[in-house]
């Protein structure tokens, strides 16, 4: 591997998710070998990869596997791609033990290599700064508290993959898999980030994780009366009611309804219930035969039309698409 282009250099340190290390080093290092042995073509590596960590001390992964790195961080003087993994375990633990890495993100940034983070990896990148006034993406699970740790960071959850200039984001754990491809693309071309995906059976298709995201979240709150309007919603997704009627059953009106929702969820409680409608369809074509002229009348709506393009702009996927991909057999 001699003859290699680019240079890939994954950040590890103590409680990583350990498929996001080697699974990356995996796609890059394969990156013009894996397509080419398939089709006995001659192979064209493309990245030499190596994994460095703080004084190239071994890591030990969520999983509890240990890693040895090839080198250390601070030995690290030049990289096309710097490469920061999910966080496995405690965020805030994490965060405080990999403090000293960070200058090195920001020397390395610097020297102009593309800085690019996983999933929880992001809360890293972010305590960089380098996401500052970034648009930036992080697992839908850890999005609330991403906002509220870094507000400077314009954070788009629903989305898989963000750049912003030279700067990468991915969203929930195994979307290293799209930002690998991704950065394949971005130093290689579209051809051999094709291969590259093909050859490793990977669906690189993906440019949302709404289609995976649970409402649930909304309820990581304090307000009691918010939670029972909540609750209110839950049970009532089906039937059809006026803010009015909402806001008065909760003895509100409809402004203080809709500022203490938003400061309580971050959306207004029409918002709220959509999602909650389309996560109901989801399971629904998750879970049945049903036909969809039936479904959206169980889960609150008339138009069929109407539906599905609400379907698709939340998930990224048309309703019949969705229960090809998801439904259990």
């Amino acid at each position: 591997m001699n003859n290699t282009k680019f240079t890939v250099t994954v950040l590890g340190f103590n409680q990583a998710l350990a498929s996001a290390i080697t699974g990356a080093l995996d796609v890059f290092a394969f990156a013009g070998i894996s397509w080419q042995r398939i089709h006995s073509l001659p192979t064209s590596p493309q990245f030499k990869v190596q994994l460095a960590s703080h004084h190239g001390q071994p890591i030990l992964c969520s999983n509890q596997v240990i890693l040895q790195p090839n080198i250390a961080i601070e030995d690290v003087s030049h990289t096309d791609i710097l490469l920061i993994p999910t966080i496995g375990g405690d965020i805030d633990e994490v965060l405080e033990s990999t403090a000293p890495l960070l200058v090195h993100i920001r020397r390395l940034q610097k020297m102009g290599a593309d800085i690019a983070a996983n999933c929880t990896g992001t809360f890293l990148l972010a305590q960089s700064e380098l996401l500052n006034n970034k648009t930036a993406t992080t697992h839908w699970g850890y999005a609330d508290k991403f906002k509220t740790m870094y507000p400077t960071v314009n954070l788009q959850p629903e989305k898989m993959v963000t750049e912003d200039d030279t700067v990468f984001c991915a969203g929930g754990g195994m979307a290293w898999i799209d930002l690998s491809i991704l950065l394949i693309e971005r130093y290689c071309g579209h051809q051999i980030a094709s291969d590259t995906a093909k050859s490793h059976v990977l669906d690189v298709s993906r440019t949302s994780q709404t289609v995976y995201a649970s409402s649930r979240q909304r309820h990581f709150h304090s307000d009691k009366d918010i939670k029972a309007v909540q609750s209110f919603l839950e049970k009532n997704v089906q039937n059809k009611f006026t803010l009015g009627e909402l806001a008065q059953r909760h003895n509100m009106t409809e402004r203080t309804l809709i500022r203490r929702f938003k400061n309580a969820c971050d959306i207004t409680p029409g918002q709220y219930l959509q999602s909650l409608r389309i996560e109901h369809a989801r399971k629904l074509l998750e879970t049945s035969g049903m036909p969809l002229e039936r479904l959206i009348s169980a889960v609150g709506y008339e138009d069929l039309s109407s539906f599905t393009r609400l379907f698709k702009k939340t998930t990224g996927l048309s309703p019949s698409q969705y229960r090809a991909k998801f439904k259990r057999s």
